[in-house]
C-alpha cells in the first residue's frame, strides 16, 4: 500500500505537507512536525508537492522558497489555482530575507514567512497557529452552510421554502427568457386539509403534510426542476424548460402516486382518501414581465380546479403573449 493511500485511510491528526528539496532539512522538518503529533508527508519539488496536495488535501503547506523544478513562489501561484488551495495555509522556509523575497513569498499566496536557520519554537508555534486558524475557518464555513440550507428548506417537510421557491423561480425566469424557451409552474393544494387536521389531529396532519412532499419531491426528476412548500398545505413544482403538456404528465404522475398512499380521508368532499388539486400554467418568459405573472396563472386554474370538485387538475387557458 502506498503511503498515500494509508494517510487516507488512517488520517486522524493534522496533516502536514513538507515540499524541499534538500533531504536533511526535510528529515529535520517531519522529525519536528512528528514530535508535535502530525502526520508528514514529504514532496522533493514543487511538482510533486502540487500532486500531493490534490490528493491528500493537507492541513498546512511547509515550502522551500528556491527549488529546482518549481520554486515556492510558483508552487504558491498554482496551488491557489486549485479547488480550496487558497485555505490552505502555507508557511515558506527560506534563506532568503530581502524585502523583495518577502513581498513576492506574500503575494504568491504564502501565509506566513520564517528564515533559515530556524528557530524551531517558533515555527513549531507558527505551525500550530496556522492549523487552528484553518480549521476554525473550516468549521465557520461548514456551519455557515448549513445554516444557509436552513434558510432555503422548509423544516417540517425538507423540501425547498418559500424563499427558495421565489429565489429559484426568479433565477428560472431569466435564464429561459434568454433561451426562449417554456417554464411551467404547477400550484398543487390538499384537499379539505382543515377538515383532515380536525378529524385526524395535527400531527397527524404532519404526517400526512410530509409524505405528500416526499411524493411530490419525487416528480422532479431534473436537477433543474423544484418542488416547494408554497405554504400550509399548498405544494409547487418549477418545472423550467417544461411546456404545458409536460407539465400534464408531471401533474398526472403526482396525482396517481398520491392516491397509491391510500391515506385515509372520511371527512374530504372529494374523495375517501387524501387528494390534490392542481393548478398548471406555462409561459415562455420575457424580460420585460414578471415571474409573478405565472403564479397567478397557476393559482387561478388551481382556483377552477377546486371549483370544478377538487381531485383534480387545471391547466391555464390564458396566454400571456
Amino acid at each position: 500500500m502506498s503511503e498515500i493511500s494509508t494517510i487516507l485511510e488512517q488520517r486522524d491528526s493534522p496533516l502536514v505537507l513538507v515540499v524541499d528539496d534538500d533531504v536533511f532539512m526535510r528529515l529535520q522538518l517531519r522529525r519536528a512536525m512528528e514530535q508535535e503529533g502530525y502526520q508528514v508527508v514529504e514532496a522533493p519539488n514543487g511538482e510533486q508537492g502540487l500532486e500531493d496536495y490534490k490528493h491528500l488535501h493537507p492541513d498546512i503547506v511547509l515550502l522551500d522558497a528556491l527549488m529546482p523544478i518549481m520554486d515556492g513562489f510558483t508552487f504558491c501561484a498554482k496551488l491557489q489555482a486549485l479547488p480550496s488551495g487558497d485555505r490552505t495555509p502555507v508557511l515558506m522556509i527560506t534563506g532568503l530575507e530581502d524585502e523583495e523575497s518577502v513581498a513576492q513569498a506574500f503575494a504568491a499566496g504564502a501565509t506566513d514567512y520564517v528564515t533559515k536557520p530556524i528557530h524551531w519554537a517558533v515555527l513549531r508555534q507558527r505551525v500550530k497557529r496556522l492549523i487552528q486558524q484553518s480549521q476554525l475557518h473550516r468549521q465557520l464555513e461548514s456551519a455557515n452552510q448549513v445554516l444557509q440550507r436552513l434558510a432555503l428548506v422548509d423544516g417540517l417537510t425538507q423540501l425547498a421554502n418559500r424563499r427558495c421557491f421565489d429565489q429559484h423561480l426568479y433565477q428560472s425566469w431569466q435564464r429561459l427568457a434568454r433561451e426562449r424557451l417554456s417554464l411551467t409552474l404547477i400550484l398543487c393544494d390538499i384537499d379539505c386539509f382543515k377538515a383532515y387536521n380536525d378529524t385526524y389531529g395535527h400531527q397527524a396532519g404532519d404526517d400526512c403534510l410530509q409524505q405528500i412532499a416526499k411524493t411530490i419531491s419525487s416528480c422532479a426528476r431534473r436537477p433543474a426542476d423544484l418542488a416547494a412548500r408554497y405554504g400550509g398545505e399548498e405544494f409547487a413544482l418549477i418545472l423550467p424548460s417544461t411546456e404545458s403538456r409536460g407539465g400534464v404528465k408531471v401533474a398526472q404522475d403526482v396525482q396517481y402516486k398520491v392516491k397509491a398512499l391510500q391515506l385515509p380521508h372520511n371527512s374530504s368532499q372529494a374523495s375517501h382518501s387524501v387528494t390534490l388539486s392542481l393548478g398548471i400554467a406555462t409561459v415562455v418568459p420575457q424580460f420585460d414581465s414578471n415571474p409573478s405573472v405565472l403564479v397567478t396563472l397557476a393559482d387561478k386554474a388551481l382556483y377552477q380546479a377546486k371549483a370544478a370538485g377538487r381531485n383534480q387538475y387545471c391547466t391555464s387557458q390564458t396566454s400571456l403573449y
